[in-house]
């Protein structure tokens, strides 16, 4: 596959507020100004992985309910994505690890860039439980912009 400039964004979203801010940044970091992105949330069943948009509690066993879930997560990114200039769509994806499902839809729509926001986890929490973004920039061929959050 090639790698292709043109492609559109992909932005991981998670429903966080990390997640809205690395949107926003994007929006003022490469300008918007139209530039196809498609908002991506990656759900798995029994591990949510995700901050519903409507902050709803989810059983994690009810994969339907959390596939729902996880469609109108990425929506609402959808619509931060377009207010930040872009011509967003959205997609739901189910993968183990996250890390790899934003990899693999990178790849399958030819993304010029990934985007996500880091939630900084390192040491023994990171090694535990994974850091997707350590994951993301050693797997994926993709050029990748990670925002961090701010320090006040």
């Amino acid at each position: 596959m090639t790698r292709g400039a043109s492609g559109p964004v992909v932005f991981a979203y998670d429903g966080s507020d990390l997640a809205r801010l690395a949107i926003e940044e994007a929006g003022r970091l490469i300008g918007g100004h139209g530039r196809d992105a498609v908002v991506l949330t990656v759900w798995q069943p029994f591990d949510v992985g995700f901050v519903a948009s409507d902050k709803l509690e989810l059983d994690a066993a009810q994969v339907l309910e959390v596939e729902r879930a996880a469609r109108a997560t990425a929506a609402a990114g959808r619509a931060l994505a377009e207010a930040a200039g872009f011509l967003a769509t959205s997609a739901a994806v189910q993968a183990a690890p996250t890390w790899r499902g934003i990899a693999d839809f990178a790849d399958e729509c030819d993304a010029s860039l990934i985007v996500f926001g880091s939630h900084g986890r390192s040491g023994v929490f990171g090694h535990l439980f994974g850091s997707v973004s350590f994951a993301l920039t050693g797997h994926s061929q993709r050029s990748v912009l990670i925002v961090h959050e701010r320090v006040r």
